[in-house]
């Protein structure tokens, strides 16, 4: 198979979706791989390193004529054109916060196999967790910065000194996320305190940080009285594949202490917090009722070099699969076969359908 690998274009994304180590088990296997030019130069990956490896370095629009694209963030407007019926998209899509995408996929009867979606079947998801667990350590560091008060913050240091108190961190949602996000603010020195409805979950948080965290169920009142004291949220809630729920209202942010922070995660699901919006690495704060909004939806492009292997050690085994079998490896592997989005003009992600009010069918259904 003729296998793409384009150069990201989001604004300051600097991952790419194949390290030249996995180019050369692609090769190995009897495939061709067409690298854009300059696409792994961010992560510190040259033209050079690709070529060794037995790639062919192309244009962009050369990229993109491969039977399989394989890429890290979601295909943007002046790619759209590039979309056509007989091609295979491996990428994050994050298609229930992005309806012009979605049509834009539908129209061109692009098969959209997205990462978030493939599902293992007790329910974890394979290929979000690198970047979850990415973005997690890296929410307290960026919210620790957005503190400063040259940057707009309360000017409050996250662990404090002797003598002065740590700052107060709700974070909302323990998953992979939010449990990264807890291990680095206590590192720090915070006051965390982690929000959850799995009761099961929050036993777990209490065994591995003990006395270091405080775990409290997800309820509106205990949110409400929580955003009020706290000096930072992070969003940590994730919806395999839906919108994330609105949990933190703009009432709930207005009662925050003028230059608190709010970094919210699932910015690319739509955000916990209803006064966020997407920003970017380059603008990737605003001051919103007095507190500072961090959204930028590609957190993990920040730290290429790292979210680039740890992204690749993921998607290289479904990646194979799809080279090697096509459209046939989503037959052999229900998991993989969760992560179809789009298919010959439709929708195969329900709950997509339910953001989008657009009409879906499974998978299952599209496969036949």
């Amino acid at each position: 198979m003729i296998i793409g690998i384009p150069k990201e274009i989001k604004t300051l994304e600097n991952r790419v979706s194949m390290t030249p180590g996995a180019v050369e088990t692609l090769v190995r296997r009897g495939h061709s791989v067409l690298v854009e030019t300059a696409a792994g130069v961010g992560s510190g990956l040259g033209d050079a390193e690709y070529e060794a490896a037995g790639a062919r370095i192309v244009t962009a629009a050369e990229a993109w004529t491969a039977e399989l694209v394989i890429k890290v963030k979601e295909p943007l407007p002046a790619e759209y054109p590039f979309l056509r019926r007989d091609l295979l998209l491996f990428t994050y899509l994050h298609l229930a916060a992005d309806e012009a995408q979605t049509r834009a996929l539908l129209a061109a009867g692009t098969t959209g196999i997205a990462y978030e979606t493939v599902q293992l079947p007790d329910g974890s998801l394979p290929l979000l967790l690198p970047m979850s667990e990415v973005a997690g350590r890296m929410a307290p560091q960026v919210g620790a910065h957005a503190l400063e008060k040259a940057q707009g913050g309360r000017g409050k240091l996250l662990g404090g000194v002797p003598g002065v108190a740590p700052a107060n961190v709700a974070i909302i949602g323990g998953g992979v996320v939010g449990t990264n996000a807890a291990k680095i603010a206590v590192g720090l020195g915070a006051r965390v305190t982690v929000f959850d409805v799995n009761h099961a979950r929050m036993q777990y948080l209490d065994d591995i940080f003990s006395s270091r965290i405080v775990t409290m169920t997800s309820s509106e009142p205990n949110l409400r009285a929580a955003v009020r004291e706290a000096d930072l949220i992070i969003g940590a809630v994730l919806v395999p594949g839906a919108k994330a729920p609105k949990l933190v209202t703009r009432e709930m942010v207005r009662t925050m202490r003028e230059g608190a922070v709010i970094v919210d995660v699932a910015v690319d699901q739509g955000g916990c917090v209803e006064t966020i919006h997407v920003t970017t690495h380059d603008h990737p704060t605003y001051v919103l009722d007095g507190v500072v909004h961090y959204g930028v939806a590609n957190m993990p492009g920040a730290v290429p070099r790292t979210s680039t292997f740890a992204l690749v050690n993921q998607t290289l085994p479904y990646a194979l699969k799809l080279a090697d079998k096509g459209i046939e490896a989503l037959r052999r592997d229900p998991s993989l076969a969760l992560g179809l989005n789009t298919h010959q003009g439709q929708l195969t992600c329900l709950a997509v359908g339910e953001a989008l009010g657009i009409a879906a069918i499974t998978p299952a259904q599209a496969l036949g």
